[in-house]
């Protein structure tokens, strides 16, 4: 008897939170949002864009904040600020001796700290700071629709370039010997990434989203260094993650978008103890040999 009542309670707890319609919006867009962002944190991953990732992530907060003061659509000024962010930061490497990593704290710390400015000054009765947390589970309906439709849109364009996106991340230089415009699947990547985190924006805030752009991908290349592998790893792991996160945050009682990226940082943990603790140990046993 102890059984059935057991299976009774794991699915009470696992549809309990379903009950509810903020919950199930909450799951469904972080779901798309955790799919689109671990797709692209394959490339970034292999590109060494991580902290373009960060800086673009950042740099959106402006945007936000004046589209909110002009009553725009938050993706439309996110969107607007990741692309001037991205040309910002080309403009200053290509016409100063300034370095990348440079050139990106510049840019990204300055619009991020204009955004906070903003928020201090701007009058307003809504809490403006879920734009810096996240606040997945006040999305509403039509905010979920907004997110599908980037999402489809992203994902379609992946597909269709993914091949040549691929040869980018591995060899830019095969990529121009064949024809194609290394310069151009720069931007087109660079486009994808100012996209992601206005959908990734309303899920976990400007501050986590770098950590949904780089986690994923990062813990599938610790499993395998094949694209193709790595495009469904993520994924997956991203997902399982997501939802994991949102259970948890619901039945703890703590903050959804810190509780999803949290669970995630544990997974590549753990993988990374199962991948590189063998190599650690043989390192070790070697030592004590030579000794």
């Amino acid at each position: 008897m102890m059984v059935p009542f057991a299976a009774s309670g794991i699915v009470d707890l696992l549809l309990d939170p379903l009950r509810y319609d903020f919950m199930v919006r909450a799951i469904t867009t972080a779901l798309l949002t955790a799919f689109v962002c671990a797709l692209l944190s394959c490339w970034l991953v292999l590109v060494g864009w991580s902290l373009m990732g960060d800086a673009v992530s950042h740099a959106v907060l402006p945007g936000v904040v004046l589209a909110y003061i002009v009553g725009a659509p938050y993706a439309v000024g996110a969107a607007i600020f990741g692309f001037l962010a991205v040309g910002l930061i080309g403009a200053l490497r290509s016409t100063s001796h300034i370095k990348e990593d440079a050139a990106i704290g510049i840019v990204f710390t300055t619009l991020f700290a204009g955004g906070l400015v903003l928020i201090s000054v701007t009058p307003s009765h809504t809490d403006l700071n879920h734009i810096i947390f996240g606040n997945i589970l006040g999305v509403s309906q039509s905010d979920m629709i907004q997110i599908a439709v980037l999402t489809l849109v992203l994902v379609g364009v992946i597909a269709v370039k993914k091949r040549d996106l691929t040869l980018y991340a591995f060899d830019p230089l095969h990529a121009h010997a064949i024809g194609l415009r290394p310069q151009l699947l720069g931007a087109l990547l660079l486009a994808m990434l100012a996209l992601t985190c206005v959908i990734a924006l309303q899920t976990v805030g400007v501050i986590l989203v770098v950590a949904m752009l780089i986690t994923p991908g990062a813990t599938a290349l610790l499993l395998t260094q094949r694209m193709s592998r790595m495009l469904v790893l993520a994924p997956l792991m991203s997902c399982i993650c997501t939802v994991v996160g949102l259970y948890l945050s619901y039945y703890l009682d703590t903050a959804s978008g810190a509780m999803i990226v949290l669970t995630q940082g544990g997974v590549f943990g753990v993988i990374y103890l199962l991948t590189m603790g063998p190599a650690w140990i043989r390192r070790a046993n070697s030592g004590r040999q030579l000794r």
